[in-house]
């Protein structure tokens, strides 16, 4: 597209000027963001959201209009080109400056057990199915390109690049309003919102087990890496978020080789256990009837950490009962009596303690379905324990109006942890010296990243000059010129290119590991730029904007 950049910025000014109005509009029905951060966190630094001046309202809608007549447009005149320049430099120093100066925002908008209670994480967590449609809905927006999903019985969480950090916040979370039915401003009360180099931080720390409930737990672990499993091929889970989130997976394997914060951590399951013991008389703890409704990956744990506690026999209800033979057959020493789903309330009728851990969406147990349930024995306090660590829940709260039960939920299992919170903060801190590490290894890949633009436009630059001599050569030489004899003078042409532009290609990549190595490199990027006058930073934003009109128009 041979259009200069002065042009470009002529016609994106007017664009923008234009918008103004709508765009005062817009941020007045916009509410104000103040100080934020991840509350519930120690030490985390609160961030504060970046509020530069955004004066014109770049909607990609009307940006296509502009581009298609970029597309049809010739050159400016070399005679017009004095009088543009100031355009351009207007244009650097409008609102679109965030789009060709700036690198796009890594941001994570979440709500997790320290900042939200469970019936909110319920209603917005999104099924592991899920996540693919999640993750196109997410980069249909306006201002998202990449985005993915972590949703946990303990949190939920969205990662997003963004090309604008107020409008990307803005419309993620009237997303998440829209699939949940929750009111924006009690969304709001409760996220937390981080940023960059934050957000880096904070997804190392989440798959190190270092923000779970119980620090150190290595599930999260699994899950992080069931994201990048479900995320592959998936159009959205582009470059910098997986990325992100295999870097994430590198370092939660690395903190749990090289430091003891997972020597004796217990899980989301084995603390329901811990609690279940808690609240259950000692005497009858190896007594006790037991039952667990799923005998997924939570209920399988809950399996096998009831045995490590003594239990002998056990009633699971599930789907299925292949996956019970397949525990039955792991553990040998304890009894697992299979049931199906449909016996479930005559099996609860028979329990003391009752486990549920499944993904059904709609509650298992409601008051109704334990009234009639006969009380269980003095000998277990008199109350029938429902331990659900599902999310969203299996046992309805109004469960606890009945005078014969109890029940308790992932959020109550704070009390089991609290007792050895202060040795595994310990521990914690020597994960914190290698996150950080990490962090700044992260931040150098994707700043390495800023001269991908400047390879792929100096590379063009030179393929076009060089296609343009090899036909003016050809067609000095006639048409009698051998088919042979045209493709050794178009390789001859390819090979003096290739190697004139090696020297230049390797001083624009670097892995990010060394920052100085990478200081060179952008030094090197922005001397090209201005040599070979790449007109990168406008290409850019085109290159941006073209992604996201062409994304809504399909």
């Amino acid at each position: 597209m041979a259009v200069s950049s002065a042009f470009v910025a002529a016609k994106l000014e007017n664009l923008l000027i234009g918008s103004a109005a709508t765009a005062s509009v817009a941020s007045a029905s916009t509410p104000p963001v103040g100080l934020i951060g991840k509350p519930g966190t120690p030490g985390k630094r609160r961030a504060s959201l970046n509020r530069r001046g955004y004066s014109g309202n770049l909607r990609c809608e009307a940006v296509a209009d502009i581009l298609g007549q970029l597309d049809s447009t010739n050159a400016a005149s070399s005679s017009g080109l004095a009088s543009s320049l100031s355009a351009l430099e207007h244009l650097r120093n409008s609102a679109a400056d965030r789009y060709t100066k700036e690198k796009s925002s890594i941001i994570v908008i979440g709500l997790s057990i320290h900042t939200a209670p469970v019936e909110m994480r319920e209603k917005l967590a999104v099924p592991e199915a899920e996540w693919p449609r999640a993750i196109g809905e997410l980069c249909n927006l306006n201002h998202i390109e990449e985005a993915a999903v972590l949703s946990t019985c303990n949190r939920m969480e969205i990662y997003v690049l963004a090309l604008s950090r107020h409008r990307g916040i803005k419309e993620v979370t009237e997303w998440m309003s829209k699939i949940s039915g929750i009111p924006v401003s009690e969304i709001c009360k409760h996220r937390f919102l981080l940023f960059d180099k934050d957000a880096t931080q904070h997804i190392f720390e989440v798959s190190s087990g270092l923000d779970s409930l119980v620090l150190g737990e290595g599930q999260i672990l699994a899950q992080v890496k069931q994201v990048v499993k479900v995320g592959q091929g998936v159009v959205g889970f582009g470059r910098n978020i997986s990325g992100l989130f295999k870097h994430a997976i590198t370092v939660g394997k690395r903190v749990r080789t090289e430091t003891n914060i997972a020597a004796g951590a217990v899980s989301v399951s084995s603390a329901a256990v811990e609690l279940a013991l808690m609240k259950l008389p000692e005497s009858s703890h190896a007594t006790s009837r037991i039952l667990v409704i799923g005998a997924g990956k939570m209920g399988k744990l809950v399996i096998k950490h009831l045995a490590a506690k003594g239990c002998t026999k056990m009633v699971v209800v599930n789907r299925s009962e292949e996956k019970v033979a397949a525990i039955r057959e792991e553990i040998k020493d304890v009894e697992i009596v299979y049931k199906p789903l449909n016996e479930m309330l005559d099996c609860a009728a028979e329990a003391d303690v009752i486990f549920t851990s499944t993904a059904s969406e709609v509650p298992l147990f409601v008051k109704e379905h334990v009234v009639d349930l006969p009380s269980v024995g003095a000998n277990v306090g008199g109350l029938r324990l429902f331990i659900d660590i599902s999310v969203p829940r299996n046992v309805g709260a109004c469960v606890n109006e009945h005078e014969g039960s109890r029940v308790y939920n992932v959020d109550d299992l704070k009390e089991v942890v609290a007792a050895n919170k202060e040795d595994r903060l310990r521990k914690a801190m020597e994960a914190q010296e290698i996150i950080t590490e990490e962090s700044k290894q992260f931040e150098a890949w994707r700043d390495s990243l800023e001269t991908v633009p400047t390879i792929k436009k100096l590379r063009a630059y030179a393929e076009k000059i060089r296609a343009a001599e090899v036909e003016k050569c050809l067609s000095k030489m006639g048409d009698e010129v051998p088919k042979k004899s045209q493709k050794a003078v178009d390789d001859l042409s390819r090979g003096i290119v290739n190697k004139l532009l090696h020297g230049p290609m390797q001083h624009l990549r670097c892995d990010g590991s060394d920052s100085r190595t990478l200081s060179e490199t952008l030094e090197n990027m922005y001397a090209l730029n201005r040599m070979f006058n790449l007109e990168t930073e406008i290409s850019v934003m085109e290159q941006k904007i073209r992604a996201k009109v062409e994304q809504t128009q399909k």
